[in-house]
């Protein structure tokens, strides 16, 4: 399951993590988001311990949302030392987004 993410624990979970996050910008009213976020579930579970999978609801957080550029959603970042390493905006196989993990593993 992927952690929940705020913008009050965005810092401490995202950009202070000593491993990879994947982060899923989403809304509850976005389509496509219901569909990638089953997806985004199953990687935070396939990769428990080695990655942080979570989610940011971009209706009640806005302010990274906005810092990263996220303009369309859903949104999935990778970032990794605190830097953005990987973007996938709209919906994707499941293998692209784990590809991405794998790539930084």
């Amino acid at each position: 399951m992927a952690l929940a993410i705020t913008d009050a624990t965005f810092e401490e979970v995202v950009l202070k993590s000593d491993k990879p996050v994947m982060v899923d910008f989403w809304a509850a009213w976005c389509g496509p988001c219901r569909m990638v976020g089953p997806i985004i579930d199953q990687l935070g579970e396939e990769y428990e311990g080695k990655v942080v999978v979570g989610k940011v609801d971009v209706d009640a957080n806005q302010e990274f949302a906005a810092k990263y550029g996220v303009r369309n959603i859903p949104t999935v970042l990778v970032f990794h030392n605190g830097e953005v390493v990987g973007k996938q905006v709209g919906v994707a196989p499941k293998q692209t987004y784990a590809d991405s993990l794998d790539a930084l593993l």
